[in-house]
């Protein structure tokens, strides 16, 4: 377990993009035995969409989306109601489902969506979103798997939406050119001279990611060297004081 945990936080400390996002939970989810996740944000004005990250059959994300099922879907609703994980299946809400509802299960079902695992994730800025590890039925290895890994995937749960959250924030920009969160952190640093040793070790990620997101920030700023992109933040940096 602790090397299925340390490898997935170093590859999503390393993520540049929800596939990235995406690949490193569904590779952990498999070695754990829980391969088919989805991770749903629910955003805070009801006119903006839900982000998702998941390997869910595309077909059904795409009508789950589509339908706004985010607003009727009973295990949603439950998350928003307690940090607690809890395990569920298609019969959950008994008869308390409304119509809506029970079609909306049943038609997850039909690809497979029929029981899961969802931990609610409730952030210090207000924000909610939910993962869930799913299956087609309740069966025996599945149940092992949720139960015994309950309180690591709690903790994998909080990180990652915490690096989705970083790195898919709302990009910062340099003379109006738009810069990844990373690619700009990068930059910061390199502007109070560190070396790309000295800010993979702040950051806690590998010196040729630094190298990486440096190289991006070069190439959208049309530089050739990290002193002139430095020199570019900098005089940025001064016209907006102004």
């Amino acid at each position: 377990m602790q090397t299925v945990f340390e490898t997935f936080l170093e590859r999503i400390s390393e993520s540049i993009d929800e596939v990235n996002f995406r690949d490193a939970l569904a590779d952990a989810g498999k070695h754990l035995g829980l391969p088919t996740f989805a991770y749903l944000v629910i955003p805070a004005k009801s006119a903006e969409k839900p982000r998702l990250i998941s390997n869910y059959p595309l077909g059904w994300t795409s009508y789950y989306l589509r339908h706004r099922y985010d607003e009727i879907d009973p295990v949603i609703q439950r998350a928003r109601c307690g940090g607690c994980p809890f395990q569920w299946r298609q019969g959950c809400c008994g008869g308390n489902a409304t119509q809506a509802q029970q079609r909306m299960l049943n038609e997850a079902a039909e690809f497979g969506i029929a029981s899961g695992l969802t931990i609610p994730i409730h952030d210090l800025r207000g924000g909610f979103a939910a993962l869930t590890f799913a299956a087609d039925e309740r069966n025996p290895a599945f149940l092992r798997a949720a139960e015994k890994y309950e309180l690591a995937l709690q903790l994998m749960a909080t990180c990652f939406h915490v690096e989705v959250r970083r790195t898919t924030a709302d990009d910062q920009t340099i003379d109006g050119i738009r810069l990844t969160p990373r690619e700009y952190e990068c930059l910061q640093w390199a502007v109070t001279g560190k070396s790309t040793y000295d800010i993979a070790t702040i950051l806690g990620i590998r010196r040729r990611t630094v190298a990486f997101h440096l190289d991006n920030t070069k190439e959208k700023l049309g530089v050739r060297t990290i002193n002139q992109a430095v020199a570019r933040f900098s005089a940025s940096r001064r016209i907006t004081r102004r």
